[in-house]
């Protein structure tokens, strides 16, 4: 082993080791209450992280979760019912935060567009699957015999035509 080599190895781990404090992170609060914090759970569930957006609430990492998280307990702990906070949220940040929206008509396409397409596919395959039958229905009609004789002379002249 090099004399470079010999130093560098426990420089580096010391580096490496003097580093991972720098990358940690304060742990997220706990309500005092243990209801509280399940309620605030339950509700961070049905709640969509607006960075990460396939992510609940209550499971992302992202720091708008975590300072929406902190909100949470805090409209909890001012005595707000689980639905008025659901709708601050959705005042605040629209329908886009809910995992589940609300029927309503502005929110009609959302739920029904999945089955409309589903059924505007569906139509559309039956369709082009009926056509296709179709014309393979007129391929296999017999020729007349001006058709036939038609044919026949073209195929000469192809014949005659090659060297």
């Amino acid at each position: 082993m090099s004399k470079t080599l010999k130093w560098a190895l426990p420089v580096l781990a010391a580096l490496l080791v003097s580093a991972s404090p720098l990358q940690a992170k304060e742990a997220a609060p706990l309500a005092e209450d243990p209801a509280l914090e399940q309620r605030m759970l339950a509700i961070s569930e049905e709640l969509r992280c607006l960075v990460c957006q396939n992510e609940s609430l209550a499971g992302s990492r992202a720091d708008l979760a975590q300072d929406l998280r902190r909100e949470l307990r805090e409209l909890l702990k001012a005595g707000k019912t689980d639905q008025e906070v659901k709708d601050f949220l959705v005042s605040r940040y629209g329908d886009f935060v809910l995992y589940r929206p609300q029927v309503k008509p502005a929110t009609y396409l959302l739920w029904a567009g999945p089955f409309v397409l589903l059924i505007a596919g569906l139509f559309g395959l039956i369709r082009f699957l009926r056509r296709r039958a179709g014309d393979g229905a007129a391929a296999e009609a017999p020729l007349t015999e001006a058709e036939r004789q038609r044919a026949e002379a073209l195929l000469r002249d192809v014949k005659d035509a090659q060297p």
